[in-house]
Parts: structure tokens; C-alpha cells; sequence
């Protein structure tokens, strides 16, 4: 008998909960779904179901198994899709999420090319700088941007992304210019409000010497064993009288002189190029963080799904993408 066969029938059996509900989906007789069972045991050696006139139970082996068989069942399918009429064959409903600013520029101009070439997909996209709990609230994937949480999620890295600080020419030029990350203390900061991100607040890379002067000079308490180091990575979050959850509004408002705003490259680049804003306490930038894939799951992971993050991943890759983009802001 054929070996996905069996296993078919075994998964059908276990997630129904009895042999003639399984019978019934597939259209033939109670007997043939029991023969098909007991082959399949006999051919691994083990019992899977314990079977009774009134219920049905799996074993300690065919918990394990029902595991298995459904990623071999899945992987079959997502291979025989992959194939069909001669190209990639995804269907079924997508829904991803990611933050307001980012998702808005870099994440739903590319629904449209996507869609061109997996007409069959339908789309959700849901944009917001609230962290969204994927598996509560039933999204596929999310792209998140900056350091990642513990989590359960798996996590795929799409592109490198680096945060800078800036403020306006005019800014500077009234409140001097920070030369040193303790330095903020003196100044207005526009913070995402905590309920958004950044709940670490904004990093910096300090070596030792100016960790050390930091230390007797701020109102920064630097651990003692910081001060050891040749540098470190210190997380500072800063404080302001303006702090809003949409970072998109932060920009606007550096760019209204109102202060020192943290932004990604991706967001304030072209600022910088035309002379809008410019980058303080270069010296001391942290290294580039992340910009990321979450799903809940690897196995069982449907087709529409892998696609769409290898679409990204192939997207996000190409440097020629992310200077296109700067070329064609407003």
C-alpha cells in the first residue's frame, strides 16, 4: 500500500478523531480507513491509535508520528504546488503586519509585484508601531525593525539597519551639539512612546575612556564593570517633554527643529543628503541592528507564507533596491 497513502489516513484519523468520520471525508468505507491503519502499524512495528467501541486514543509513538506525517504531508504538497503548471502555484489568505513607517514605504509597495506573480494570493496588511502578538490575533508573518525580544517566534534576518540621531541645522545651531551620548540630557529628545518600541531606549557604542567621563559627569550610573571595557553597548533613554507611538510624526517633528529625533538610515538618509537634517554623535553609533521575518512556526509552514518571505529576503538584499528608494523619495 502506498506509504504517503497510509500516512494520509493515519493524520486524517488522528486530527477527526474516529475512523468513520476519516471514511466519511474521503468517501470510502470504515473498513478500508481500518485496513489501511493496521497495515501501517505493522509495517513500522508499533501501535499509533488505541482504538475502542467508544473512543480513540493515540500512543506515546503515534503522538510522535501525527508530527512527522503532517510536515512529510505538507512538504509533499508545498513541492507538488511548487511544480504545477509549470510554476509556483500559491494560494489562500496572507495576513502580515509590520511598523506604520517602515510598512508604508517598504513593505506595501511591494504587495503589487508580489501579487503579480501569485495572483491566486489575497492580502491583509496591517501597519502599526504597537508590537502585535502573531499568534493571538491570527497574522502569517511580521516584519519588525531593530533589536528583536525573547520570543517564540522564529525570526529570519531580511537586511541590516542602522539608527542614527539628528536634528536640524537650526536646532543645533541654537542648543550647540551634543558631543558625547550623556550629553542628551541637555537636550529635547523625541521619543517613541513607550508603548510603541524602543522600550530599551536608544543605543550607542562608548569606549572606555569616554564611558569613564560619562560616568563622573551625568546623571548616567555606568556599571563598574562597563567602565573595564574597551567599550560598550549602553542602551540611554532619553528624556523630552514630546514623545509620540507614530514614528513617522517623530520625523516630522525633527524636521520641525524640535529636537533630537534617533532614526533609522532608511528613513532619514535623504534628509541628511539634502542638508534637512544632520547626524550627532556619529562617533558613537551602535552597530547596525536588524530588519527581520517573524512567523510562529517553522514547521507546517504554508507555501503563500515562504513565499512571500523569500520574496522580501530577495527584495531586501539587493543594495541597487534600497539606493532606488532614495533616489525616488519626495
Amino acid at each position: 500500500m502506498d506509504k504517503l497513502k497510509q500516512m494520509a489516513t493515519f493524520v486524517s484519523v488522528a486530527t477527526r478523531g474516529s475512523l468513520t468520520a476519516a471514511a466519511s471525508a474521503e468517501g470510502v468505507a470504515t473498513a478500508i480507513i481500518g485496513r489501511r491503519l493496521d497495515a501501517l502499524e505493522a509495517r513500522l512495528g508499533v501501535k499509533l491509535l488505541v482504538r475502542t467501541t467508544r473512543r480513540l486514543s493515540l500512543t506515546h509513538e503515534g503522538s510522535a508520528f501525527l508530527e512527522d506525517c503532517q510536515r512529510v504531508l505538507a512538504d509533499v504538497a508545498n513541492a507538488e504546488a511548487s511544480v504545477s503548471a509549470g510554476g509556483v502555484k500559491a494560494s489562500g489568505h496572507l495576513r502580515i503586519t509590520a511598523p506604520a513607517g517602515f510598512g508604508r514605504r517598504h513593505v506595501a509597495p511591494l504587495v503589487a509585484p508580489f501579487r503579480a506573480l501569485h495572483p491566486e494570493v489575497t492580502l491583509s496588511l496591517n501597519l502599526s508601531d504597537r508590537v502585535v502578538d502573531l499568534a493571538a490575533e491570527g497574522y502569517d508573518c511580521a516584519v519588525r525593525v531593530g533589536d528583536l525580544p525573547d520570543s517564540s517566534l522564529v525570526s529570519l534576518r531580511l537586511a541590516d539597519n542602522r539608527r542614527l540621531c539628528v536634528a536640524t541645522p537650526a536646532y543645533l545651531a541654537r542648543a550647540c551639539v551634543p558631543e558625547r551620548p550623556s550629553d542628551l540630557n541637555r537636550f529635547e529628545c523625541l521619543t517613541l512612546s513607550s508603548e510603541a518600541s524602543q522600550t530599551r531606549g536608544w543605543a550607542f557604542r562608548v569606549p572606555k575612556v569616554a564611558l569613564q567621563q560619562a560616568s563622573k559627569d551625568s546623571q548616567i550610573d555606568f556599571p563598574l564593570e562597563e567602565q573595564q571595557r574597551a567599550s560598550e553597548l549602553v542602551h540611554f533613554k532619553p528624556a523630552g517633554s514630546l514623545d509620540c507611538s507614530d514614528g513617522q510624526v517623530l520625523h516630522d517633528w525633527c524636521l520641525a527643529g524640535l529636537g533630537i529625533a534617533w532614526r533609522s538610515t532608511w528613513e532619514v538618509a535623504q534628509d541628511i543628503a539634502e542638508g534637512r537634517l544632520v547626524e550627532v554623535l556619529a562617533d558613537f553609533s551602535a552597530p547596525p541592528n536588524g530588519i527581520y521575518a517573524l512567523f510562529p512556526q517553522r514547521k507546517h509552514l504554508p507555501l503563500r507564507v515562504r513565499l512571500w518571505i523569500d520574496f522580501l529576503k530577495h527584495t531586501y538584499g539587493q543594495e541597487a533596491y534600497w539606493r532606488a528608494q532614495e533616489l525616488t523619495r519626495p
